[in-house]
């Protein structure tokens, strides 16, 4: 993937951003012919999982994704572009302040499975700057870090606690010595990579 799929890919999300105000927002089809128009690169319409992260002034303003492809890969940065802008974890984005936002889109591979029954060999395993991790657990329960978050959670076991955390496992895990901590038989994990492509709003 070269730049002209990345600046296609941040400009798909940005214009779904905008169009996402109105009354009534426009299909994805008719974005990606505006966007994309035929003929146009073959992986936007192939299935494909993406995130999309809004910032403002390196703050967060909202980031929601999809882990497994389940749609055309255009179809889901449009989908996940309007929804990041209403990340429950954040205030709504408001229309004014889209010039000073960045926009990240964030392709992802499919996960693979990990196959690790302790914590040491999970943080052995984990290579940083480069694996997004998922974990998994009983009810449903599932955590994901995109592999951009290596640049604040750089040690593998402030990575996986804080992710132990995010995803509500009990506390008495992810504050001890994760190295020491008995794996929970109904914890699998998964790791996948991710080509990620940023733009500033108003570029």
């Amino acid at each position: 993937m070269g730049p002209e799929f990345g600046e296609t890919l941040t400009a798909l999300a940005r214009s779904a951003v905008e169009t996402g105000f109105a009354p009534r927002p426009p299909h994805p089809a008719d974005l990606l012919e505006r966007v994309a128009p035929r003929p146009r690169i073959t992986a936007l319409d192939d299935p494909g999982a993406t995130f999309v992260t809004l910032e403002r002034d390196s703050r967060l303003r909202g980031c929601i994704g999809t882990l497994t492809a389940l749609r055309p890969l255009g179809y889901d940065v449009v989908r996940n572009a309007r929804l990041a802008t209403r990340d429950p974890r954040t205030a709504p984005v408001g229309i004014a302040e889209l010039p000073e936002l960045t926009v990240t889109v964030s392709v992802l591979s499919p996960a693979r499975p990990l196959a690790v029954y302790s914590f040491a060999t999970l943080l052995d395993r984990l290579r940083p700057g480069t694996d997004g991790l998922t974990l998994l657990g009983p009810e449903r329960r599932r955590a994901t870090f995109l592999p951009s978050v290596w640049r604040s959670l750089t040690e593998p076991e402030r990575f996986v606690a804080a992710l132990l955390r995010k995803g509500g496992w009990p506390r008495s895990l992810w504050t001890a010595d994760l190295r020491l901590s008995v794996w929970p038989e109904d914890l699998a994990a998964e790791r996948y990579t991710a080509e990620s492509f940023s733009a500033r709003w108003a570029a």
